[in-house]
């Protein structure tokens, strides 16, 4: 049924036997710097690596300071609780977003609220977010409180869907108005820009995955980023055990999480941040020729980028008819030997948190039923050396 796509794809990606999602590509400087960093004998949580990655960050998304940790999920768990979400607080986030966006809200011993996304973006919607909040809740003491909890809104965790950057714009100005901490979960959205801002830099905080299939990747890492000195500063104590700094004495003054990011990877993440803009051009290239031929496949839609939103295309999606051709689709493309993909099990759905807060998830469910993601890795021919 499927085998003009079949066809197309294998075109795409010659002399793959099997087709990745989407595969890390070390074309730089990557074993250089890590033997430079084994050289120096610093391997672990401290090194020049690190320090310049941090450093990278900042210049490249125009954040005031950067924190690396060892993943995206302890990124976003550090942000949470530096940001003070406490004990029975209550977190509103989308329930279309890997499991990680969850389980770092659990960690807290807070509660996630699922509210619904857009359609075209993915992603958190701003409309569903503002009847939650007018209908829900109310303000109280200078906080938003759930109506029928009583528990404290303390933060919204909105997740840029396979690179599209949601409406965050007008989630921030919603949660300002509602004294709600905004976190960014832009673990799969790092060059994506919305008006020309990258996404990760509109809340208080926000945070990036360098996970194998991401982007650009260090094996495991991640980095919260923000404009506050004070904050950031907190988190780089409570990501390194929360030590005193001193030479030689082991003084801890909080309970803190080892979560910073070893000088090794530190090594892989700044020889892949020299190719970041480099592999997102190349992977914008791949999503022109995917638009084209799905423009005239009939009843395959594409996912696009919105206005004024430019996306790293992460991972290319295409939305098909409804659940049953999903799984057909799936089926012949994985049998072919090319990866694809559906969308996660929606949060909700999950026996951990099926007893959560939602608001109905109309769009989350049409699009859990429809999404399929295609082979996104970028193009390139390793015995010649060149990209397509």
């Amino acid at each position: 049924m499927y085998d003009e796509v079949i066809s197309f794809i294998r075109s795409l990606f010659p002399g793959k036997n099997f087709i990745h999602l989407h595969e890390p590509r070390f074309m730089g400087r990557e074993k250089e710097y890590v033997n430079a960093a084994i050289d120096s004998t610093f391997v672990s949580s401290v090194g020049e690596f690190v320090n310049r990655f941090e450093e990278m960050i900042c210049e490249y998304t125009g954040a005031g300071y950067a924190v690396a940790t060892v993943n995206g999920t302890s990124a976003l768990h550090a942000a949470l609780m530096v940001a003070g979400v406490a004990d029975g607080d209550e977190v509103i986030t989308q329930p279309l977003t890997f499991v990680a966006t969850a389980n770092a809200i659990a960690y807290c011993r807070a509660h996630p609220i699922f509210v619904d996304v857009d359609r075209d973006t993915m992603g958190l919607a701003p409309e569903a977010l503002k009847k939650f909040l007018d209908t829900r809740t109310e303000q109280a003491g200078g906080m938003s409180r759930n109506k029928n909890t009583g528990r404290r809104i303390a933060a919204c965790v909105p997740m840029h869907t396979f690179g599209h950057p949601c409406r965050i714009n007008q989630i921030a100005e919603i949660c300002r108005k509602r004294n709600i901490t905004l976190i960014e979960d832009a673990a799969e959205s790092l060059g994506s820009t919305l008006h020309g801002r990258q996404t990760g830099t509109f809340g208080r905080f926000g945070i990036y995955s360098f996970n194998g299939n991401k982007t650009i990747s260090c094996g495991g890492g991640g980095v919260i980023v923000t404009d506050d000195q004070a904050l950031a500063a907190h988190a780089k104590h409570l990501t390194t055990t929360a030590k005193k700094p001193h030479s030689y004495l082991y003084e801890h003054d909080e309970v803190g999480f080892n979560y910073r990011m070893p000088n090794l990877n530190a090594a892989l993440a700044c020889a892949q941040m020299e190719q970041l803009e480099f592999f997102i051009a190349n992977k914008r290239q791949l999503t022109a020729v995917y638009k084209k031929f799905f423009e005239k496949s009939g009843n395959i839609g594409f996912v696009n980028e919105q206005e004024n939103a430019r996306s790293n295309y992460w991972l290319n999606t295409v939305i098909m008819p409804d659940r049953k051709t999903r799984d057909t689709f799936l089926e012949e493309t994985n049998n072919a030997k090319i990866m694809t993909r559906p969308a996660w099990n929606l949060l909700h759905s999950l026996p951990m948190y099926a007893n959560c807060q939602t608001d109905g998830l109309k769009n989350a469910e049409w699009l859990a039923d429809r999404i399929v993601n295609i082979p996104s890795s970028v193009r390139c021919s390793e015995l010649q050396g060149r990209v397509f």
